[in-house]
């Protein structure tokens, strides 16, 4: 393979980057790195075409003597027996406005990705190469470029002019609602309090030993016993003249018995 990236950047920021393992790992496109592993190291998904294979492995970058760096990675599908290994060599060349990064080496690659057409694995590797070497033309940010962003502060004035003196307000006198305490309402007399618990315990032995069909139908006692009608005066003169005249009925029937009985 042989590949070409300008970016708008001098040769030396590139240098820098490929040289600090976290920036190199933070340019590579999609890298997902696993806890407590080396920098270049994790999972990256790999769209081709309208698949997409999950990878885990990792990367190594290298300085030579001339220059150039190597870079060597192997990986292993997920989800898969397949494998790709890489190898590498990035020159950078200083042009008008920028660098180019000559990227040249072999690639290797057996599983899903072997089964897949040859155009669409190289337009892959390309794309995947040119943002990973725009990564690393970005500038890191540093703690000086976020202070510059914060808004600076006015000066104060050196005479600051006496500020005009407050009054304070006259306290206000207290209303006339809260001068007058509320009048508690009256509590039970102990009169009252006495009968009630009399009647309570009168109740409870009335229901000791009875079924609570009886209590349900039993009628109410106490205060709440129905009062019996009065007696009429009518009913009371009807017993007065009845009892006389029954007397009087009856002694006459005697004397007419005996009267019979003699003239036989």
């Amino acid at each position: 393979m042989e590949h070409e990236v300008f970016v708008p950047v001098q040769a030396e920021r590139l240098r820098e980057a490929l040289a600090d393992p976290v920036r190199v790992a933070r340019a590579v496109p999609g890298l997902q790195q696993d806890a407590g592993t080396p920098p270049v190291s994790g999972r990256l998904k790999v769209r081709v075409g309208g698949h997409t294979i999950t990878y885990r492995g990792t990367v190594r970058v290298t300085a030579r003597d001339d220059g150039s760096y190597a870079v060597e990675g192997d990986a292993a599908e997920a989800r898969g027996p397949g494998t790709v290994k890489l190898a590498l060599a990035l020159t950078l060349t200083p042009s008008d406005g920028g660098t180019t990064v000559t990227i040249t080496g072999t690639t290797t690659a057996d599983g899903r990705v072997a089964d897949l057409p040859p155009d669409a694995v190289s337009a892959t590797t390309d794309r995947l190469l040119n943002r990973f070497v725009e990564n690393l033309a970005e500038a890191p940010e540093t703690p000086q470029s976020a202070a510059e962003r914060e808004p600076e502060r006015e000066p104060e004035p050196e005479n600051p002019e006496p500020e005009a003196e407050v009054e304070p307000a006259p306290e206000a006198e207290p209303s006339a609602l809260f001068e007058e305490e509320e009048q508690a309402p009256p509590a039970p007399s102990r009169v009252n309090r006495e009968d009630a618990v009399a009647e309570a315990a009168h109740a409870r032995r009335t229901m000791i030993g009875r079924s609570a069909e009886e209590v349900d139908h039993a009628p109410p006692r106490g205060r709440y016993a129905p009062v019996p009608a009065p007696e009429t005066a009518d009913a009371r003169a009807t017993l007065r003249w009845a009892a006389p005249a029954a007397a009087v009925a009856l002694a006459s029937a005697i004397a007419v018995t005996r009267a019979l009985r003699k003239r036989r």
